[in-house]
């Protein structure tokens, strides 16, 4: 094989069989991209010094391929609404991607290569959401692209449910593909089991995975660690499974027409997902790290990266050597990215016509806005001493906002009458012949079943939220939230909008015991850099914070709630503030008699807030004035400009107490030094939640007390690290239960 180059020829060397690729319409052009491709991988980690080569150059054919011949994309519009969406689950190889940005014309420069995993490049390890153009997702820890590629499939079908129902199969400009490339990784971990199961139980059919089986990872042969058949594994998932083996005739050939077949194979297949099982040799043609372990995770060294060159028919001595005729073949795929989307761009007009008031959702759906008076419809509950469970709120907020905001959907892991997820009255997300009795539906339903499937759900979610255009929210109890909390900081990290809604929030749900009453899950939650753990009071504050959780489009956020009834406040007679005030994250609930300075202040959240009332009621009948704060979230207090905090916790009130069901874990910067913390530093037990409050000691009795000796402490010299209960027990009981 010859390529013209520099007024001469070169050559492959004889030994490698070239790509099969003549359905594919490649050229010694083509070809020569691909060894690019993998060329520059190996420079860019032999740069650096660390990273993963292997991957991408076993891959640079698969990689060509998509982005050039399979994938409707344009790489001016990295944002057009029908495009495909490609994830990289196996973010390792990062440079799988970077490199067919950089070829395709995304922005990525040549320079950009050579800066990989480098301080201030646009070439992370790990592929990285709204930091890269042509990123559509982060990705790191495997398994977690696959699964929020399930979500991106399911958002595509509500979309389309939304926008355009009525249009035949593959005709609506809603109508996009979601591929991705996975590893042997990917496939051992659990959260894509999970999610592969619901994708094929969905019929997904507008979502193909190809699967790198290339029996390496770091610990090198995989024969170590997994030996199960994936193609059938997946066949009993339900999903459409084809395997195209590079190494089957005993020499490696990349067939690249076979694996072209594949794709169109799995586009015609449109019930069911589609797994592509790619045989490849990782580091493929390295001499002597072909197919080991050390390919996949270290730089290759620069005599072997001197071989591969030589065998491939580049000057060995060249770094990061691109050729014109390479790059400019490459560059094609801009103009016909800008052709597709013209094209579709007539489609697109002529839907906008058809249908105004589904193009008016469109606009504002895009523009992430709600429409007028939206929040109109939010219920207002009456004062009820008795009162009501938070989670049994957060369902009449969902119902009442199922009419206005049709972007808003989700469900529950198998919990959603514990968890109160569901909308009255609207229909399941599901195929159509897998309706049940008791939930009726189709596929352009709104009311989601993720099955007992936590860690799916959340990456699940993830995919949803990236779609841009609908508002996902997912529900599970809040001891559950650890199977979730990789997706959770994913999201955080991402700024994606994604609801979970976490219930049975303490030892209040009582006898299920204490392998589900959560007792360290809020202080870990919070430890998730912007993720809003907002925790309401009553019925009121729920729906408050429900709004403000709506209003934030850059976060997501954990609503917990509770199991038991909580007292509903009368916000009407002038003694509580408005429960809208919940927004600003802590509020004064209510201050010392006649506005005097109050002597201590008790800051509580959630279902322990009317125990501080109860507390300051026993307080002020010792003439003690008292200010009870509801803070429902940490985080949008935090944010709020600092003479609010101070006007709401004033500095120079040092007698502070917090309460809340769960360890003290980061009060202390609340309550200061001479504060209290009443909390529970341990374990529940199974009992009604009457008992349990009693046996633990958080009671508006040891409130009561843990004030009182703050308001004592308050007075004398601050204490550097405050009090600390195991050094002066509280009597009355304060949390410090051994």
């Amino acid at each position: 094989m010859t390529n013209e180059r520099s007024g001469g020829t070169t050559r492959r060397d004889r030994s490698l069989a070239g790509p099969v690729a003549e359905r594919a319409g490649w050229d010694e052009v083509d070809v020569r991209a691909v060894d690019t491709v993998r060329l520059l991988a190996a420079d860019a980690v032999q740069k650096v010094g660390n990273g993963h080569p292997g991957t991408a150059m076993s891959l640079a054919p698969l990689a060509y391929l998509l982005f050039q011949n399979v994938m409707r994309h344009d790489p001016n519009d990295d944002q057009w609404l029908g495009r495909d969406r490609f994830v990289l689950s196996c973010g390792h190889s990062s440079l799988t991607l970077y490199i067919q940005l950089y070829l395709a014309g995304y922005g990525l420069e040549l320079s950009d290569l050579e800066a990989y995993r480098t301080w201030g490049s646009t070439t992370p390890g790990h592929p990285e959401h709204r930091h890269t153009p042509g990123v559509e997702i982060t990705t790191g820890p495997l398994g977690q692209g696959l699964a929020a590629a399930v979500g991106m499939a399911m958002a595509a079908r509500r979309e389309r449910g939304l926008l355009d129902p009525d249009a035949e199969p593959g005709t609506s400009p809603f109508d996009h593909h979601v591929y991705v490339i996975a590893s042997d990784g990917d496939m051992m971990e659990g959260v894509t089991a999970e999610a592969s199961s619901l994708a094929g139980h969905q019929e997904l059919g507008n979502l193909t995975v190809f699967y790198d089986s290339n029996h390496i990872s770091i610990e090198d042969d995989t024969d170590v660690s997994f030996s199960e058949d994936v193609p059938a594994r997946y066949a009993a998932y339900g999903w459409h499974v084809q395997t195209v083996d590079w190494t089957v005739t005993g020499e490696y050939v990349e067939d690249v027409d076979a694996l072209l077949a594949a794709v169109h194979a799995a586009r015609q297949e449109t019930g069911r997902p589609s797994l592509i099982m790619l045989r490849t040799l990782i580091g493929w043609p390295a001499p002597t790290k072909q197919n080991t372990g050390k390919a996949h995770g270290s730089a290759l060294g620069e005599d072997e990266i001197a071989a591969t060159k030589t065998l491939l028919g580049f000057d060995p001595d060249a770094r990061f050597a691109v050729e014109e005729a390479v790059l400019a073949r490459a560059r094609e795929v801009a103009e016909r990215g800008r052709r597709a989307h013209a094209a579709w761009d007539e489609g697109f007009e002529a839907w906008r016509s058809a249908h105004p008031r589904r193009a008016a959702l469109l606009d504002r759906l895009q523009e992430q806005r709600f429409p007028d008076g939206w929040s109109d419809v939010l219920p207002v509950f009456p004062a009820d001493a008795k009162g009501m469970a938070t989670r049994a709120a957060s369902g009449e907020v969902l119902s009442a906002l199922a009419s206005v905001l049709p972007e808003l959907w989700g469900g529950s892991a198998d919990l959603a009458g514990s968890n109160n997820t569901t909308m009255a009255g609207e229909p399941s997300f599901v195929p159509a012949d897998r309706q049940t009795k008791d939930w009726k539906g189709g596929p352009y339903g709104r009311t989601l079943h993720f099955g007992i499937r936590e860690h799916a759900m959340g990456a699940v979610l993830n995919g949803i939220a990236l779609q841009s255009l609908t508002r996902p929210y997912g529900g599970t109890f809040l001891a559950f939230s650890d199977y979730m909390r990789p997706a959770v900081r994913l999201a955080a990290l991402m700024k994606l909008p994604a609801i979970y809604v976490w219930t049975h929030d303490s030892i209040g749900l009582g006898e299920d015991g204490p392998t589900h009453q959560p007792v360290e899950h809020l202080a870990a939650l919070r430890a998730i850099p912007g993720l809003d753990v907002v925790r309401p009071a009553d019925a009121n504050e729920t729906t408050a914070c429900w709004r403000a959780v709506l209003e934030h489009h850059d976060r997501p956020a954990g609503l917990i709630l509770s199991r038991q009834n909580l007292p509903v406040l009368d916000r009407d007679g002038g003694e509580y503030a408005p429960a809208q005030e919940a927004a600003a994250g802590g509020y004064v609930l209510v201050d010392a008699a006649d506005g005097a300075v109050p002597d201590v202040i008790l800051i509580a959240t959630g279902s322990e807030v009317h125990l501080a009332l109860e507390a300051r009621a026993l307080l002020a009948d010792d003439g003690v004035a008292v200010r009870v704060v509801s803070m429902p979230c940490r985080e949008w207090f935090a944010a709020r400009p600092q003479d609010h905090q101070d006007r709401v916790l004033p500095p120079s009130v040092r007698a502070r107490v917090s309460v809340e069901a769960a360890v003290g874990q980061g009060w202390r910067d609340v309550v200061g030094d001479a504060g209290r913390i009443v909390g529970l530093e341990h374990y529940g037990a199974s009992a009604d939640y009457e008992r349990l409050y009693t046996e633990f000691g958080i009671t508006a009795q040891a409130i009561a007390a843990a004030a009182r000796d703050s308001i004592r402490d308050a007075r004398r010299t601050p204490r550097p690290g405050g009090h600390h209960p195991t050094s002066a027990p509280v009597e009355g009981g304060t949390g410090d239960r051994p």
